[in-house]
């Protein structure tokens, strides 16, 4: 499924946690997931692939960026469904009904509900991709972003996802919150 240039974007410096192994997490996420056909599964194989393709941490447009790369390179009967799939991955909304979506937003948030160390030194990895960020505004910015995600009723869209993750997601988001709350209190 991946191609050279696709590994060299993964791969790519500054990814500390967009990175292959990201895509690596995402495809083993996928796998534990049952009743798809093979169809779905080559559609959420593809847009795992391409959805963090582009990644710049300077840059808000990088969902976009990814699912132009995917519509040209994806064959033609899923081009249009693999980038509608990608740019959900910018906002994480996914309507209600949209089996897919829900299972590639959920697949895509699952760092959120890791187990504590793992969580921990995923949040290290996104703080290194936004060293370019002073740390004030870092810890008021992901602050902010990690407590709009708590207050959503609903981060996995997926129900099996939602049931294996949603505590510890929460816990992980909450000790995150106040650590970087804590760090600025010098």
């Amino acid at each position: 499924m991946a191609n050279d240039a696709l590994i060299a974007a993964y791969s790519a410096p500054g990814r500390h946690y967009h990175d292959l192994a990201h895509i690596e997490d995402c495809l083993e996420k996928l796998s534990s997931v049952d009743s798809l056909g093979a169809a779905e599964r080559d559609l959420l194989v593809q847009a795992i692939w391409w959805h963090d393709a582009v990644y710049d941490a300077t840059k808000s447009d990088n969902e976009e960026q990814s699912a132009r790369l995917a519509e040209q390179a994806v064959p033609a009967d899923i081009r249009e469904e693999v980038g509608r799939l990608i740019r959900l991955t910018k906002s994480h909304n996914v309507a209600p009904g949209d089996r897919l979506g829900a299972i590639l937003i959920s697949i895509d948030l699952s760092i959120l509900g890791a187990e504590p160390d793992r969580y921990d030194a995923y949040a290290a990895s996104i703080r290194k991709e936004f060293s370019h960020v002073p740390d004030i505004a870092y810890r008021s910015g992901r602050s902010e972003v990690l407590r709009r995600f708590i207050a959503r009723p609903v981060i996995f869209p997926d129900p099996d996802f939602a049931t294996r993750y949603d505590r510890r997601a929460r816990a992980n988001m909450a000790r995150e919150i106040a650590s970087l709350k804590n760090s600025g209190a010098s």
